[in-house]
């Protein structure tokens, strides 16, 4: 009965940990992301919100690159601690597997984001490169 019950813990511990490192990811291996830096009374912050926000998750760019909202006075999140931040609001950065892909520093109006951005998300590796 023992026997029973330490293997019973020790598959309960396996399967608790793999729960945990899968929740918790690992951004080393992770999708790509667009990060938006941005800060409160920023008026091109806005504009994008009011322009492009309500609807970039539905585009094709949206759904390869999920958007991540930062504000920029506040500490990176742990997995972004590689991002040099900069002083300038809205900044778009693409990042995947821990690393910079590029970025676009401002908000150059809804006609120029995108081709931009198709421009980043070009550079991007695929699964197959990865290694």
């Amino acid at each position: 009965m023992a026997m029973y019950m330490r293997r019973l813990a020790l598959s309960s511990l396996v399967l608790i940990c793999t729960a945990i490192l899968a929740v918790a990811g690992d951004v080393r291996s992770s999708g790509p992301e667009l990060l938006m830096l941005e800060e409160d009374g920023c008026y091109w912050c806005e504009q994008w919100n009011e322009d492009i926000g309500g609807i970039y998750h539905k585009t094709e760019e949206g759904r390869r690159a999920p958007l991540r909202r930062l504000n920029i006075h506040d500490p990176l999140p742990a997995p972004y601690g590689f991002l040099r931040k900069g002083n300038f609001t809205p900044t778009f950065v693409l990042v995947q597997n821990g690393r910079e892909v590029g970025r676009i520093r401002g908000y150059p109006g809804a006609d120029f984001f995108f081709p931009l951005l198709g421009q980043l998300l070009a550079k991007l590796r695929s699964p197959k490169t990865d290694g």
